[in-house]
């Protein structure tokens, strides 16, 4: 989900994140374990998942933008693995570049019915939640996850290296990954 912006979008001190984005998005789109993400109004693109709302610790700059993803994964390794290698960890090392260090969780995660795709208010409202009441089985984070069950659960580490492996593959490749995109 969101983090605040230090500047607006188009302040010079963000050409680092734009020059990014692309690249980072198309390395989630071919990330193992990815089943879809939400697209952004008005942007190429998977088709957005409802109209896109901020948290209410998000700072507004007046240009009505933060950045913000909203996927659905088939595990918790999948993310945890696309987030933090690759160019997306290069793109995390840089945040404090372009972004207020949040006083508020950076994300959420929470498991969905197989036929259910969120949509940006029910991502504000579980964001708020894990802010507001911490970790639960309906908003959690991977220091402290919870399973599909409802049950305190760990990350397989050993499968996150190996995921992360997979991915720097593809990558290189250029190829797209192995789960299916439903864009």
């Amino acid at each position: 989900m969101a983090r605040g912006p230090v500047e607006r979008a188009n302040h010079p001190s963000n050409d680092g994140f734009h020059a990014r984005n692309d690249g980072v998005l198309a390395a989630i789109d071919r990330a193992a374990g990815l089943i879809a993400r939400s697209g952004y109004m008005g942007d190429p693109g998977p088709r957005p998942w409802g109209q896109e709302v901020y948290p209410r610790f998000y700072v507004e700059r007046g240009d009505g933008w933060s950045p913000a993803t909203l996927s659905l994964w088939q595990d918790l390794e999948s993310p945890m693995a696309a987030a933090y290698a690759g160019v997306h960890a290069e793109a995390l090392a840089h945040g404090r570049e372009w972004f207020q260090k949040p006083q508020w969780p950076p994300y959420v995660c929470w498991w969905v019915d197989r036929l259910h795709r969120p949509n940006w208010a029910e991502a504000v409202q579980r964001h708020e939640q894990l802010h507001d009441d911490g970790p639960s089985p309906q908003a959690f984070n991977f220091k402290q996850p919870f399973d599909a069950e409802g049950r305190e659960t760990t990350i397989d580490r050993d499968r996150v290296k190996a995921l992360a492996r997979q991915n720097a593959d593809a990558d290189d490749a250029g190829e797209p990954g192995t789960m299916e995109n439903m864009t």
